[in-house]
């Protein structure tokens, strides 16, 4: 059979050119694709294939108090979705109805995983636990909440609407059924979760000003950053290194793959001891109420209690009154505020003095009888309209608080060479930058004289010396006393005192040595005794006790205002430190009064008093053996409260406790019997007030601003009475007054 070629070679030729066409139509769509397409296929790509380059946050690290118990911590809430295209099957109505009573989910198991039949999954079961996991919503509305999502077939379905679950909350979820199954088979039971991390404090608002807040609460918002505090201080150790995921989409579900994992921030560990910080909390509480019901009225207060040999701030309080009649914690006056000091500035005056060798103890002055023309301004004492005071020596200028003796002394060395005082002041490190880490920390402001003197007047240095015309922090005046309790060596403060990782010392700060030594030994010695025979003998009695010696420092002073002194209010305040003998904490009290009789000794004074015998009972008693008596069995009776904190005290009594169903960081309650004491769990309901009766003071705050409200405390001890009754719903930002005794 013969073939025509011409017929042959038409057809090839045919095919070879449509071959060609075809060809060039796929590179003709490639390159479209790859060049007036290319947005628009990336754009779809991005949208539902794949998500590059996306931040993965890593937990920001947690700030510990001195003794390691969390004071600021990421802790996770959750939003729970269900997928109702997901995993369910598609028969979801038994009798045409979801709503009705019989109705229920199915999962196809057999089909998906299991190969065994059809497991069923009632609603009943589901919605019941809802309604007990998410009040106030009844199961019958969880009914009907579900019912719209699945009429919907949403795949984004919010289980309870506008709730966010707290951890504990979350595990109750998970353990209902169809939830359950969540973590074995992830992609058919259909449920997107998604936790949050936010920033928690677990001792509500103790300290709050100085642990520091965040902008933006949760880790899934952009630009969250620390904006204040120790959070904001040591951010670069805290908020660890993000890392980078891409997300994929397999099988209509986007699954995310980490690229470079995140590195979680470091744990500080800070100097802030929780017991400390809510003994002088509660004492500059009590306090303001005291003033209140005497007809004053003080809008702010501040404690820094410091030890003394680290300079480690063990406590530090700033309260200020707002328009609802609250204190709260809402700026750090004791690192921020300048204020003009008041006689707690007399003490550095007399130390200048001393030190230059220019005052010698036995120098006397006269106190005029409380009145006296200072270059044509009136000085009067507190005790002018009595009498005043006559012939003193140094040390009762002090232990007197005279305002005259004191000024009289330094005018008389110092009136032609102030620069010299000044110069003093500055040797002595009351007017030190202390460098502290926290934005907004202020530097003391103390006035040198120029050399034509055009910024100084015939009463600058009087008044300077006796503590106006100079502007201090609460926290230098606390570090320059703290120098003296110290012979002589002053320490910087010391908010932070490791970093840690996993439970591991990473680096330890040191304690940093800002003067080896302030003033010569002798004039130390000088002034210690003086402020010793202030409160023993003077003005600062109130400050003293019974159990131990206490050496310091009262002040009153008159605030300026527009209208000069007169009607501005005063800060009184007292600074001293104690055991006087072998000093381990000094302390400042300052509290800004509106109106009112002022007297730092009368105000300041017992605030502080409560405060060191408080940390002094608490020391003389921490070494629980020496409460043992091998003769007798003292079971103690245990408050309702955190079972960790009292099992191990029992351990240490020697007193056996046995735990039923409850962990060391949950509440519990307790029965004593003849030889043991027995623990048993309390049910935990984040959305109802608890049973605060027979609770601590700090463990009943804790509770009530774990829920969101805040706690007003009247008394000290143990709670006997809550003005919200328990099984109350609770309401964000209520006010609960706890009673105690």
């Amino acid at each position: 059979m013969k073939f025509d070629k011409k017929y042959i070679s038409g057809q090839f030729t045919l095919v070879i050119i449509l071959a060609l066409l075809f060809c060039v139509g796929i590179i003709f769509f490639m390159v479209k694709t790859m060049t007036v397409d290319k947005k628009k296929w990336e754009t779809v790509k991005k949208e539902n294939f794949e998500k590059d380059s996306l931040i993965v946050e890593p937990t920001r690290g947690n700030i510990l108090s001195a003794d390691g118990q969390l004071m600021a911590s990421d802790l996770p809430d959750y939003k729970v979705y269900i997928d109702f295209k997901s995993g369910l099957s598609k028969q979801a109505i038994k009798s045409n109805e979801f709503s009705h009573q019989d109705s229920v989910f199915y999962f196809a198991k057999d089909s998906l995983f299991m190969g065994k039949g059809v497991y069923a999954l009632t609603l009943d079961s589901i919605c019941e636990g809802l309604s007990r996991i998410c009040p106030p919503a009844t199961a019958a509305d969880y009914r009907k909440h579900l019912a719209e999502g699945w009429m919907s077939q949403s795949r984004y379905f919010e289980v309870c609407r506008h709730k966010t679950l707290n951890y504990i909350q979350y595990k109750e979820l998970m353990s209902l059924p169809f939830f359950r199954d969540y973590e074995k088979h992830k992609f058919f039971v259909g449920l997107n979760i998604i936790p949050r991390n936010n920033r928690k404090k677990p001792f509500g608002s103790l300290a709050r000003r100085t642990l520091g807040d965040m902008f933006g609460d949760k880790d899934n918002k952009e630009h969250k950053s620390a904006k204040s505090g120790l959070e904001l201080a040591y951010d670069s150790l805290l908020r660890g290194v993000p890392g980078i995921m891409h997300r994929r989409k397999i099988l209509n579900r986007y699954v995310d793959l980490i690229d470079i994992k995140p590195v979680n921030g470091y744990d500080i560990v800070s100097t802030i001891d929780v017991s400390m910080q809510d003994i002088s909390e509660n004492a500059l509480r009590e306090e303001f109420r005291v003033i209140k019901q005497s007809g004053g009225l003080a809008d702010m207060g501040v404690v820094v209690l410091m030890e003394t040999k680290t300079g480690d701030v063990k406590a530090i309080v700033n309260l200020s009154l707002y328009d609802d009649g609250e204190y709260y914690e809402a700026r750090n006056f004791a690192l921020a505020a300048l204020m003009e000091p008041g006689s707690t500035f007399k003490t550095a005056s007399i130390l200048v003095g001393l030190d230059d060798g220019t005052l010698d103890v036995n120098e006397t002055t006269n106190g005029n009888g409380g009145v006296y023309n200072m270059y044509g301004s009136s000085m009067k004492d507190h005790n002018w309209n009595r009498g005043g005071y006559g012939e003193m020596d140094v040390a009762h200028t002090l232990m007197y608080s005279s305002n005259i003796g004191v000024s009289r002394l330094i005018d008389k060395h110092y009136h032609d060479c102030p620069e010299k005082f000044v110069e003093g002041l500055h040797r002595i490190g009351i007017g030190a930058d202390l460098q502290l880490p926290f934005v907004g920390a202020a530097t003391p402001v103390i006035r040198m004289p120029k050399p034509d003197r055009s910024n100084w007047s015939k009463t600058a240095l009087a008044w300077m010396s006796i503590g106006y015309e100079t502007q201090i922090p609460p926290i230098s005046t606390v570090t320059f006393y703290n120098a003296i309790a110290n012979n002589g060596t002053m320490v910087r403060p010391r908010f932070v005192k490791a970093v840690q990782r996993d439970g591991e010392t990473v680096e330890e700060m040191p304690v940093e040595v800002i003067r080896q030594q302030i003033a010569r030994p002798e004039a130390i010695t000088q002034i210690q005794e003086m402020l010793r025979r202030v409160v023993g003998e003077g003005v600062g009695k109130r400050a003293g006790s019974k159990y131990f010696t206490v050496a310091g420092k009262t002040g009153t002073a008159q605030i300026g205002g527009k209208g000069g002194y007169k009607g501005g209010g005063h800060l009184v305040s007292f600074c001293g430190y104690f055991p006087a003998e072998n000093p381990q904490y000094t302390c400042i009290v300052a509290i800004r009064l509106a109106h009112g009789q002022a007297s730092g000794g009368g105000q300041a004074g017992p605030v502080f008093k409560k405060i060191a015998e408080s940390i002094y009972a608490n020391a003389v008693t921490s070494d629980l053996s020496r409460a043992k008596d091998s003769l007798v069995v003292f079971v103690p009776s245990i408050k309702k409260g955190y079972v960790g904190p009292a099992r191990r005290i029992l351990e240490q009594l020697g007193v056996r406790a046995s735990i039923h169903g409850v962990q060391d960081d949950e509440i519990g309650t307790s029965t004593s019997e003849s030889k043991s004491v027995a623990f048993s769990a309390m049910e935990y309901d984040f959305d109802h007030m608890p049973d605060l009766h027979g609770m601590g003071v700090r463990d009943a705050v804790y509770e009530i601003e774990r829920r969101g409200m805040r706690a007003k405390v009247k008394g000290m001890g143990t709670v006997v009475n809550q003005s919200i009754q328990a099984g109350a719903t609770n309401q964000r930002g209520q006010i609960v007054e706890i009673e105690c005794e």
